[in-house]
């Protein structure tokens, strides 16, 4: 009789969880569909606080703002260091434009992160970079003041630092002069003899070094539209750079279009010059950087694990509105309701919001470095890291395939006008190195990494590579019906992921296991 009670009580309570459970799957789906607030989140978090690398004011700011929402909605959070960094840095309003030629130009361009500014407003004349040592020599006295236009196409990073790759293309050069010499004065000046001489090998700003000391102003590379702009690694991994030892000269990323008419220009050696005014402030380090990480605890397993991420730190030429705007939005508001919806999952679901993605995936290293112990108690991490579009299913192992089935049939109910399919993913051959993404640190730990698949299925025509760390990742490209479904589908699915009674099985998830 008393163990028939027992699990009559057990039945009873069993029932009541999945009641109130259901309760507050249809709250988060009510207050996702009548009062979404993704949109809100983007908002600050892109147009008060802007572009967020590591070490800048602006990142401090997010964190701090992102702590405070999760203290307004009762979901206990903390700061995890991840790093430091030998020096900060701000970035402020730039300008440029060409006075003189045809018209006057206002200027099209970027600067990497932990790159130099302006002192002030600067006005210099415009020359084509030295090729060689006796062009660096004819040019040596009108270096000084110059915007110095370089050679090839950027790509997002700062010109390179490499001193023993510029010396070895030297002294290819030097050869290749010699070379050249001993054809014309054992071929003399006809057209079998030019045919036969080779191209000096080129190198943005080649005599770097040596046009700095003669005094330039700054370089200035071509780049593609959109602008794209990344940050000076280089200057960043040596421990030895510090506040006392910066870059001393602009690195210019200029609209191609511009470059093109300029590099004519100054290749006709017309009268004609450039202005600049570019506020890129550093900051006094060392420069800790952490990781943002809220939690609701879990009732049943409260040392078992679903995490829900993005990365709070973003370019700045632009505003991390779409990376990771969109994994940091839609994490907030499902944090948000089911904060507020009542749900009390059976395991810990944790909001982590990672630093210094951009950097090398730093904090979430530095995440699975101090948590280690953890891993294995880790049943999914759902990261989102990518476009504004909508999740429209996803793919899971064999063996995780019922649970998934269950867990996602109340999206359904949301909008029946959006498509979710749970289908099987093949086994996968289990990573060793990390990708693009900080869930990419988790798959080589050995943590199921699942997630949404996403299709731009209404036809918005987004466009990732318009956007990816480029001038054009703001607010405005995001699309708010994706963005706000998208919050209340993993708000539900991170909830009945933590509401099963097991750990989501890793069997079955690598092909070599």
């Amino acid at each position: 009789m008393k163990r028939t009670l027992i699990l009559l009580l057990w039945l009873l309570g069993a029932a009541a969880t999945t009641v109130a459970q259901q309760a507050a799957v249809k709250k988060i789906i009510e207050m996702g569909t009548t009062d979404n607030q993704v949109m809100r989140h983007l908002d600050i978090l892109t147009n008060r606080f802007g572009g967020r690398p590591i070490g800048s004011d602006a990142y401090e700011n997010a964190a701090a703002w992102l702590r405070h929402e999760f203290d307004k909605w009762g979901i206990e959070n903390h700061l995890e260091e991840a790093g430091e960094l030998s020096v900060g840095f701000n970035r402020g309003p730039w300008f440029g434009r060409m006075i003189g030629g045809d018209q006057p130009m206002t200027l099209h361009f970027v600067t990497p992160s932990y790159t130099s500014g302006t002192q002030g407003v600067q006005r210099g004349h415009v020359l084509i970079e030295p090729t060689s040592e006796s062009e660096l020599n004819r040019m040596k006295h009108v270096l000084k003041g110059a915007w110095v236009l370089v050679d090839g196409k950027s790509s997002g990073w700062p010109v390179g630092h490499s001193d023993s790759l510029r010396a070895a293309i030297k002294q290819e050069n030097l050869e290749i002069v010699r070379y050249n010499d001993s054809l014309m004065r054992r071929g003399g000046r006809d057209r079998a003899t030019y045919e036969k001489m080779k191209k000096p090998k080129t190198f943005p700003a080649l005599y770097y070094e040596e046009m700095v000391e003669a005094g330039v102003l700054g370089f200035i590379q071509k780049a593609e539209v959109p602008l794209r702009a990344l940050y000076d690694r280089v200057m960043l991994q040596q421990q030895k750079v510090d506040f006392d030892h910066l870059p001393q000269v602009c690195d210019i990323k200029l609209d191609e279009h511009q470059f093109d008419i300029i590099y004519q220009m100054a290749k006709e050696r017309r009268d004609f010059w450039l202005e600049f005014d570019i506020r890129n402030h550093f900051k006094l380090g060392p420069i800790k950087y952490h990781n943002v990480v809220g939690s609701i605890r879990g009732s049943k397993y409260p040392d078992e694990y679903v995490i829900v991420s993005g990365h709070l730190d973003a370019y700045d030429v632009a505003t991390g509105g779409i990376d990771c705007g969109t994994g940091i939005g839609p994490m907030m508001e499902a944090a948000r309701l089911l904060a507020l919806s009542g749900a009390k999952p059976k395991r810990t679901i944790l909001f982590v919001a990672f630093a210094g993605e951009e950097f090398g995936l730093l904090g979430a290293h530095a995440y699975v470095k101090t948590h280690e112990k953890e891993l294995g108690k880790i049943s999914n991490l759902f990261n989102r890291d990518g476009g504004p579009t909508p999740p429209v299913g996803i793919a899971v192992s064999q063996a995780m395939l019922k649970d998934f089935e269950e867990i996602c049939r109340p999206i359904k109910d949301i909008r029946p006008d959006y498509p979710f399919e749970v289908t099987v993913a093949k086994p996968r051959k289990r990573p060793t190195q990390t990708g693009g993404t900080d869930a990419s640190v988790f798959a080589v730990a050995g943590v199921p990494t699942f997630e949404f698949t996403t299709r731009d299925f209404k036809g918005y025509n987004f466009n990732y590579g318009e956007i990816w760390h480029t001038e054009r990742d703001v607010f405005n490209k995001n699309i708010p019906e994706y963005q706000e479904h998208t919050a209340v589908v993993t708000a539900i699915v991170a909830l009945g992921v933590a509401n099963l009674d097991h750990l989501l099985s890793r069997e079955g998830m690598y092909a070599d296991e």
